[in-house]
This record gives C-alpha cells, sequence and structure tokens, in this order.
C-alpha cells in the first residue's frame, strides 16, 4: 500500500507539467513555424506506430515532451532550432495522435527510453542533441545511460527523476502536497468516468481553484487530447523503477540541466541532486519562468539551449 500511494505522489509530480505550462499566456501566443501546418510523418518500431514532423538541415535535434503534451509542444522552438539544425519532434507512445493501446499497464519510463533508442535508430540519425522536458528529461536520461552512441549532448528541462529524493523527509514532503491536493480527487473523477471532471480537478488542484475555467478552448483539447496518457499513468505498475546517484554518473555525454526560476521547489531539490551526481555538466535558470520552461520564456529558453548545442 505504501509503495502504491509513492507511485500516485510521482505521477503527480510528472503530470504536473503540462498544467504549468497551460496557464502560459505566452503558450496561446505562439508566432512562427506552426506544427499543425507541417504534415506529420511515420515510423514503426517496437510493434507501434509514432508520429512525428522534422523540419531544417544539419546535425539532429531531437525533442521530447513531458506528460500530456506531445509534438505540438515545441512550436516555439521550431523556427528558432531548425535554423541550424535537423529538427525532430515526435509523439510518444500513448499520445496523440499515436494509436491508443487497449491495454497500458506496462506504462514506464522504462518503456518510453526502449521506444526513444529505437526511434533514433530506426531514423538512422547520427549522435543527437537530445531535448527533453520533465517526464520526457528523465526518458532522456535513460537513453543517455544505456545508448551513449547515440547522444551527442543531453539537455534537461527538470527532470523528474523523484527516487533520488523520495527518502528524504523534504522531498516526501513535497509529494505528498502534490497528491492530496491533485491526483487524489482526479482519480476519483475518471474511476467514474468523467474525464473532463477528472483534468479539471487535476488542474485546480496543482494551479488554483478556478483555473480550468479560465483556460481556452484550443488549451483545453490539447489536454484532452492527451488525457488518456494521464489515466495510463495511474495504472503503471513500474512507473519509476529505481535510480541512484551512481547510475546518474553513468551519463558522460555534456548535459545541460534546466531550473525555472518560479517553478515549484520541488523541481530545484531533484535538480540539485541530479547536478551533484553528474560528472559532465552545467546547469541555467529560465528567468520569470515556471515548470513550463520552452512555453513561458521562449526567447530565453531557445538562446540558451542553442548557446550550449553550438559548444558541442
Amino acid at each position: 500500500m505504501r509503495s502504491r500511494t509513492l507511485v500516485l505522489k510521482y505521477i503527480v509530480f510528472v503530470s504536473v507539467a503540462a498544467m504549468f505550462f497551460v496557464a502560459s499566456p505566452s503558450f496561446a501566443q505562439q508566432k512562427g513555424v506552426s506544427s499543425s501546418e507541417m504534415q506529420t510523418r511515420e515510423v514503426q518500431i517496437n510493434d507501434l506506430t509514432l508520429h512525428y514532423i522534422e523540419l531544417g538541415q544539419g546535425t539532429p535535434v531531437v525533442l521530447v515532451h513531458g506528460t500530456l503534451e506531445d509534438y505540438r509542444t515545441w512550436d516555439g522552438q521550431l523556427e528558432a532550432l531548425s535554423k541550424g539544425y535537423r529538427l525532430i519532434s515526435y509523439s510518444r507512445r500513448y499520445h496523440y495522435p499515436n494509436e491508443w493501446p487497449k491495454d497500458s499497464t506496462d506504462f514506464s519510463v522504462t518503456i518510453h527510453a526502449r521506444d526513444l533508442a529505437a526511434f533514433i535508430k530506426a531514423l538512422n540519425l547520427p549522435p543527437v542533441h537530445l531535448i527533453g522536458h520533465s517526464y520526457g528529461a528523465y526518458i532522456g536520461f535513460l537513453v543517455a545511460k544505456d545508448h551513449p552512441e547515440l547522444i551527442r549532448t543531453l539537455t534537461l528541462g527538470e527532470p523528474p527523476m523523484v527516487p533520488l529524493i523520495k527518502t528524504t523527509p523534504e522531498g516526501d514532503a513535497l509529494l505528498t502536497n502534490f497528491f492530496t491536493t491533485s491526483i487524489q480527487p482526479s482519480s476519483e473523477a475518471f474511476k467514474q468516468g468523467n474525464d473532463e471532471e477528472g483534468v479539471r480537478r487535476f488542474v485546480n488542484g496543482v494551479l488554483g481553484e478556478g483555473s480550468y475555467e479560465k483556460l481556452p478552448p484550443p488549451v483545453l483539447k490539447r489536454l484532452m487530447d492527451n488525457v488518456q496518457e494521464l489515466k495510463a499513468e495511474a495504472s503503471s505498475q513500474d512507473l519509476f523503477p529505481p535510480i541512484t546517484c551512481e547510475d546518474v554518473q553513468k551519463v558522460k555525454a555534456p548535459t545541460l540541466l534546466l531550473d525555472g526560476e518560479l517553478s515549484p521547489k520541488v523541481f530545484h531539490l531533484v535538480n540539485d541532486m541530479v547536478e551533484h551526481c553528474l560528472p559532465n555538466v552545467e546547469r541555467a535558470t529560465i528567468p520569470a519562468a515556471s515548470h513550463g520552461l520552452e512555453f513561458e520564456n521562449l526567447q530565453a529558453f531557445n538562446e540558451t539551449v542553442l548557446a550550449f548545442i553550438a559548444k558541442h
């Protein structure tokens, strides 16, 4: 029972990503290249089809989205990063517009990492600059650890590597707060078959009562497009496999660790531990941004990431 409660706490932690970006006005005001105007491509890996978009030429940059998101997440990066690189943004297993499987009990950061490694190999890419946000950053970390030959550089936007802090009193307390204010009431609504109410309770639990009602219709649709993924996390038996500082030390690729200036304390706590363990790391803060780093201050995010990968 204790382990199941901890898993649910971690679900809140990774899922909070989407809630912070949807509250950002910049999300609805992005200009320039739009993924909605691009034709998606398909690749077959691990007995499933993944959709992706790409533009630009040069060394490949692969973007890995977080919870309740998809390939459309990175619209604010498409123009800036494709000017000098071959930019690739894909939708992970269980995410729009990929087919939803009948059984999602295998949902885990591990299976997503396996998919990402296969995705890079299927496209015959040379070592890539890998950029991940939230749960996508955790996935990117695992690929860099297990398949170093695929990675040129690694950018981690507040990865929820929760096992590193779960045994600390401060970390456990922060996770408990997330659990009781959002995922618990949300899960109850999902069990009753009311997906929209589940999302509403989750949003209001994380951002404050009344926040859901203020979201514009396009944002609400994006969330609902990926609501099945949030429900899959709740049914997962292996959402977060154990991880230690020794595991983190195995990543040798140059790594950029990103914080949001306004992000909840729990993200900074995890990043402190990750920075301590990584052997080749730089750390930067995106000003005036919470956990939605690439949305809330896309200019600072793009400039910081471009400066980092240009050095490598």
